[in-house]
């Protein structure tokens, strides 16, 4: 009886319903994720201090690529032995994220902000048609999906027009 209700749940975040137990959680966790980037969004456009805003924006765009970096560092340790090449590709693949973001705080901040928004968008993409996807759950893929179009969505409209000086 237990196993039907795991195959349940599995079965009903394929299906699109609400998904249960820990998904649940890190669907609505996610999704106050994005409230630092609505924020800093917001205090670009509408703050005296719209530099500061922008830098605190790309800041926690950063902080996020790092954590979803370590989703596949994760992953990769989980993996048994028998999947060598995937845990490989994925302990590989899990420190661009926070390179690139790292990289994006160093630059100015009109580049900076296309380096993120670049990293986030490969990063999906590689999630939900490449070899990372493998592996993930159509839930998570979902989210993913949402919770990234979301930041891009904050970085474009707090990312400054012109030249930007330095983060």
């Amino acid at each position: 009886m237990g196993g039907s209700n795991v195959i349940g749940k599995e079965h009903g975040a394929r299906t699109g319903r609400m998904p249960q137990g820990p998904a649940r959680l890190a669907t609505a966790l996610g999704i106050a994720g994005l409230i630092p980037f609505v924020a800093g969004a917001a205090l670009a456009l509408l703050s005296d201090d719209a530099a500061a805003a922008r830098a605190a924006l790309l800041a926690y765009g950063a902080v996020i690529l790092s954590f979803l970096g370590a989703v596949h560092w994760g992953l990769a340790l989980a993996s048994g032995q028998t999947e060598t090449g995937r845990a490989m590709l994925r302990f590989a693949t899990s420190v661009l994220p926070s390179l690139l973001g790292w990289a994006a705080l160093l630059l100015p901040q009109v580049p900076g902000f296309a380096l993120a928004t670049a990293a986030f968008a490969l990063l999906l993409a590689a999630e939900t048609l490449g070899p990372l996807r493998a592996g993930l759950p159509g839930w998570y893929l979902r989210l993913r999906i949402g919770l990234t179009l979301g930041a891009l969505v904050a970085l474009a409209i707090g990312a400054p027009i012109g030249g930007g000086g330095p983060a």
